[in-house]
Parts: structure tokens; sequence; C-alpha cells
């Protein structure tokens, strides 16, 4: 819900957190950065500007950056329609090269370097690779470098992508433990409700905490927002405040928006932490695996997770969906559908159907073998959403 409190202590709460900033992240779409032309090359030169400023106040700064796909739709004459997958990707290999080459010459003149970091949503989903990104990530930071990442879209195919760079913004805040997230879009920021069709519509400045309220807000604002629109933007937030870190939804086409932020000025929307940090594996698990099943839990089993803290016992599991293996993420259900867990299961799916209901006594005399243990997933392993 949106703190009560007057304009002037929401400033000064966003100007404790912001003068504490030390690592930015920041996102912008394609919506603000190509025009009918191609790539508006009067708003990446603003945008340049304004991380040169962030990094002359002496914090490290990682650009997210769609773009590709719509800079090689233009440099290839493509028409307005829907284009086909390989045709996406097409145009993304070649406007990809365009929009690097476009931003290392704007960068040069203001003596930044950059370096690019294409991603798919698997890079992100194995233990392994994810650190190894991570450590990468720091490492061009160390070396004073600007890091430009985008999804790979010359190669991403639905189960391989984020989604929206909303998503990837939000996941390499957290992977790199970055103090704010700053997304930058073609609308003002959240308002109350739709200010094109309500005059009482308000813009909200600041967002304490994200509830399905302030979900509902992200529905009033018509926009060009591409594949994100402003419910990605919210849920990134979301997914942010669960990792100890703040978000900025901001105007990206005005020239000032982030130095006007990061001076204190009343601009865009911006959403505090969650005030218990989640652990970095937890959020690894909630907010970057993709469920790869489901389980649905009786009223019993939910208590015992959501409100005791305790491990997923087979005696509390109702039903089964979808085929997994051992190791794989999965999401628990209520009886009403409601998601309340994420976590990673000790047994498989066929195996989760022969035990599901019954006492960890029963689980070797159900399965026939030696148990590997009592728990379905175990509360190291178990994330409450």
């Amino acid at each position: 819900m949106t703190l009560q409190v007057s304009q002037d202590e929401g400033l000064t709460i966003r100007r404790n957190f912001l003068d504490r900033s030390k690592r930015v992240v920041v996102k912008v779409g394609s919506a603000v950065l190509t025009n009918s032309a191609g790539l508006n090359l009067p708003v990446l030169e603003n945008l340049a500007r304004e991380i040169h400023f962030l990094r002359q106040s002496g914090r490290e700064v990682i650009l997210v950056s769609s773009g590709a796909v719509a800079a090689g739709r233009r440099k290839l004459h493509l028409t307005d329609r829907a284009l086909l997958l390989k045709e996406k990707q097409a145009a993304a290999a070649v406007g990809q090269s365009s929009l690097m080459r476009a931003y290392e010459k704007i960068f040069e003149q203001l003596g930044l370097n950059i370096a690019q970091v294409l991603l798919t949503h698997d890079d992100l989903s194995h233990r392994d690779r994810y650190l190894n990104i991570r450590n990468t990530l720091f490492t061009l930071l160390d070396w004073g470098l600007v890091p430009i990442i985008n999804e790979n879209d010359t190669v991403s195919v639905e189960e391989l992508r984020f989604g929206d760079n909303d998503t990837l913004g939000a996941m390499v805040t957290n992977l790199t433990e970055a103090d704010i997230f700053v997304c930058l879009t073609d609308v003002d920021g959240l308002y109350t409700a739709n200010p094109a069709t309500d005059p009482d519509a308000k813009p909200v400045y600041i967002v304490d905490r994200i509830d399905r309220a302030v979900e509902g807000m992200a529905g009033n604002v018509n926009s060009a927002l591409g594949t994100g629109g402003m419910r990605s933007k919210v849920n990134a937030a979301k997914m942010v405040a669960a990792r100890g870190g703040c978000s900025f939804i901001g105007p990206g086409r005005a020239g000032d928006t982030i130095s006007r932020l990061f001076g204190g000025e009343t601009v865009g929307t911006f959403f505090l932490p969650q005030e218990e940090k989640m652990a970095s594996r937890k959020h690894w698990i909630a907010y970057t695996l993709r469920p790869k099943g489901f389980l649905v839990l009786d009223a019993g089993a939910c208590k015992a997770v959501v409100e005791r803290g305790k491990s997923l016992l087979p005696s509390g599991i109702s039903e089964v969906r979808g085929k997994f293996g051992i190791g794989a993420p999965v999401q628990c259900l209520n009886a009403e559908g409601e998601v309340v867990a994420a976590g990673l299961v000790n047994y498989s799916s066929a195996d989760i159907e022969v035990i599901k209901g019954v006492h960890t006594s029963l689980i070797e005399k159900n399965l026939g073998r030696h148990k590997d243990c009592d728990e379905v997933i175990h509360r190291d392993n178990l994330v409450v959403i």
C-alpha cells in the first residue's frame, strides 16, 4: 500500500535511500530508445549523460537495454506487421550490432568504456552459471566499465526467454546486489487511476509495500510499453524489494530524470524495500527459477509451511500437477489455486503421486524401496511467496 505520509516526508525517505546507494541498475525499453526512424540517438545521448552523472558521483552503473529487435526492424525496412519468431531473431541479430555501435560511440565521447553481455533465462536458471555471470559483472565493474545487458533475442525461444526486460533488469539488480533498480519508461510513473479518463487520478510518488491495491493501479496506465507494460514493472519492483533493494519508475524520454531523482526532486514513483530481506539463494528459487510443476497442499500443510516455517511433508500434499524430476523447482498452491510457496523437490512427480497424503513412516512401503528423505521439500529449499 502507498505510504500515508506527506510529500515532504516521502521525499526524505527516498533521499535517505538514494544517498546510501552505491550500485545502480538502469533499465530502458524499446518504447523509449526507438522511434519511427530507428534508434532515437538524442535519447541515447541523454541516457549516456545521465549514467556519466551517476559515475561521476562515485556510483557503479549497469545498463539493461532493449532496442535490438526494433533497431533491426527499422534497418531492414520491415513493415509494422507482427514478425515470426525466426524473423524477430534475425532482426535482433542485425539490430544488436547497431545498438552497441551507437552506445560505444556515445559513451566514448564521455570517456566511458562499455561491455556487452547477452543473456537468456536459462543462463540464470543454473546456479553455477548464475554465479559465473555475477563474477563476470563484478569484474567489469572493477575495471571501471559500464556493462550493457540485453536478452539474447537471436537465440532465445519461449522457454529461454525472460518475457520482458523489466524482469531481466530486476534479476540483474538482485544478481549484483545493486541498491536501486531504475526503470525508465514512456510514462511518468504509477497513478491511482487512469489519468487519461479520471480527472481525480493522482501520481503515486512512494510505495512502501506492493500489495493487490498497488498491482491494481498498474493496470491504470495506458502507454506503448512494448512487451512489459506497467504491471511487469511493478512486478519487477516487487522482486527487487524482496531482496532488500529499491526501485524507481519514471519518464525515460526526459533528458534529466535520473539527475532529478538523485538530486531530490519529485519525479516518478519510488518503491521501498521489504523490511525482511530474503536470502540470495531463496530469492533465486522464488523469483528466477521457473516452476516445472505444482503441488496442491491441504490447509494444514499451508499453515505449517507459511506460518510455522516447516518443511513440506507428503502427508500435506493433495494433488500433483505436471511431470518433473528430482531437484526440480515447483510451486505450492492452496486449495484456491493461489501460490503460497516455491521450492526444490526431493522426489520426482511420479514418486510424489505414490506418497502424497501418507505419513512419512509409510514412504518406503508405498515406494517399494528405500526412501531418500522424509521431506518432499526441505525448508532450506522452500520459500514462502
